[in-house]
């Protein structure tokens, strides 16, 4: 490996197959990266790009089902673990964004090029996470309260109809891409529209003052029933699990950085037009000050998408239901005693209750429709996530798997987690979509400690000196390794459980 202080242009040189010199970066032990020049940044405020997939991950069942659950049953206060949790993904997500810009590789990759073992660990953890449909579970839960349709069933039929929409479409990430955005944005006025005739300035002040309560921790938080969902509701402050690292392949599709030198995946239809996709990433010269100019307007239009996009729209729909909780407390009075008894799925229905205490009863049910709603929004994003991380490790890092083409690798990964999926649901052994919802946001805490320790080493050691993070940032990362493994590890050490 070439002296990772030494910038591309006094790196090292191959020679091609005809005999002529190629300038490369070399990182770790593949194949070394080809000197390409970077493409020109786009203005830095722009509409929903490849943020959509976040934010569709993000905006989900941690949002309006688990944080609101955690207020009513312990106040507003609380929220100041979600302030936290969600700043820490917003720097995460910056830092997966630097090295799939520069390279044009997934984070996963990146982490092959430290020590592939570290690449299959995450490779087997998607599938332990993410075999556990906990979004859409607790989504059709609500669905079953609109429409009385048992919750497996829909849930099932859903599965499908992702299999073969995601199987029909020509490329994959444009289509979802809109899908998303269109839903997204339902979502966020929808649910602050509501809000706002639901609630009063008492509950949003009291939401605004919870975010800074900072060091407010109720004794019973501390309890075997409660500390590992407070955990598991700090990963879902945003998107949970390995969504952060599927970011980069969907940044990788939407031609950001070095991506634009990477084909899209195409959906099974037309899986024959699939344009072949190289076996290494791309490097620009850093050595240039246009290039590094370049770089520099890409790290501004990143930056856009953390703070004012990813952080700012989660916020904003957290707030929303957080005002919803306080409105759902005072017509349900009870409900914190039912929910401490059991009763997880109380929650949602005293929220549905605050909507039909200002519009009737279509208000009620309209409640439910928005969860329902989330719950297919989060699974359209994750099942394509998930395939897409999948066949990536696949493609690039198992021997003789390039004989298929990246849209076949992709289908079989989709079609076999909706299998599981549908498994699950049938004979799985959680205790109802929020048990499933439960387990699957408590390991999703590992998945985030463990991404955090990887993003250092890729970072600092994998991409050249001059665009490497700054101090603060690998401070921040290394907070977020701390913070999700020292949480999980508590738990297990001092309960003997990872959920309730």
């Amino acid at each position: 490996m070439v002296d990772s202080h030494i910038p591309p242009a006094a790196g090292s040189a191959e020679v091609t197959a005809t005999g002529e010199e190629e300038r490369v970066w070399r990182a770790g032990g593949l194949e070394p990266m080809p000197i390409r020049p970077l493409p020109d940044a786009p203005p830095s405020i722009h509409l929903l790009g490849p943020t959509v997939f976040l934010l569709a991950l993000g905006v989900g069942m941690g949002e309006s089902y688990m944080w609101p659950r955690l207020v009513l049953v312990f106040g507003p206060e609380i929220r100041w673990l979600f302030l936290i949790g969600v700043t820490l993904q917003a720097v995460v997500m910056l830092e997966m964004a630097r090295y799939a810009m520069a390279t044009g590789e997934s984070i996963f990759t990146g982490a092959a090029r430290v020590f592939k073992p570290i690449m299959w660990f995450f490779f087997v953890t998607a599938i332990l996470v993410y075999m556990w449909p906990g979004h859409l579970s607790a989504g059709m839960s609500a669905f079953e309260q609109l429409t009385g349709i048992p919750w497996v069933v829909s849930a099932i039929v859903v599965l499908i109809l992702v299999g073969i929409l995601f199987s029909m479409i020509s490329v994959i990430y444009d289509v979802v891409e809109n899908i998303l955005g269109f839903l997204i944005g339902v979502l966020v006025v929808g649910t602050a529209i509501i809000a706002s005739i639901a609630g009063n300035w008492a509950d949003l002040g009291s939401t605004l003052g919870g975010m800074f309560a900072f060091g407010y921790f109720p004794h019973d938080m501390m309890s075997a029933q409660w500390f590992p969902i407070v955990v598991g509701s700090i990963a879902f402050a945003g998107p949970s699990g390995m969504q952060q690292m599927w970011y980069t392949l969907h940044l990788r599709e939407a031609g950001a950085g070095m991506g634009a030198h990477v084909p899209k995946i195409r959906g099974l239809r037309t899986a024959n037009e699939q344009e072949q996709v190289p076996a290494h990433g791309f490097m620009f010269d850093t050595s240039n000050p246009d290039e590094m100019a370049k770089w520099r307007g890409w790290r501004r239009w990143i930056t856009f998408d953390a703070f004012l996009l990813f952080w700012g729209i989660t916020m904003l729909v957290t707030i929303s239901f957080t005002v919803l909780a306080q409105s759902a407390a005072r017509e349900n009075p009870n409900v914190k005693e039912i929910i401490e008894n059991g009763e997880r799925s109380a929650a949602l229905q005293a929220m549905s209750d605050a909507f039909a205490s200002v519009g009737g009863s279509v208000l009620g049910g309209l409640f439910f429709g928005f969860i329902a709603l989330i719950g297919v929004n989060a699974t359209l994003g994750l099942f394509d996530s998930f395939s897409r991380g999948q066949a990536d490790m696949t493609y690039f890092h198992i021997p003789g798997a390039k004989r298929f083409k990246m849209s076949h690798l992709y289908a079989g990964f989709l079609w076999g987690v909706i299998t599981f999926g549908i498994l699950i649901l049938l004979f799985g052994p959680a205790d109802g979509p929020e048990g499933i919802l439960d387990i699957l946001a408590f390991l999703s805490t590992f998945a985030m400690g463990a991404y955090c320790i990887v993003l250092l080493l890729v970072n600092n050691r994998m991409l050249p000196k001059p665009i490497r993070p700054k101090w603060w940032s690998n401070a921040i990362i290394g907070f977020g390794a701390v913070f999700y493994l020292g949480m999980l590890f508590y738990s297990m050490v001092r309960f003997g459980i990872v959920v309730s």
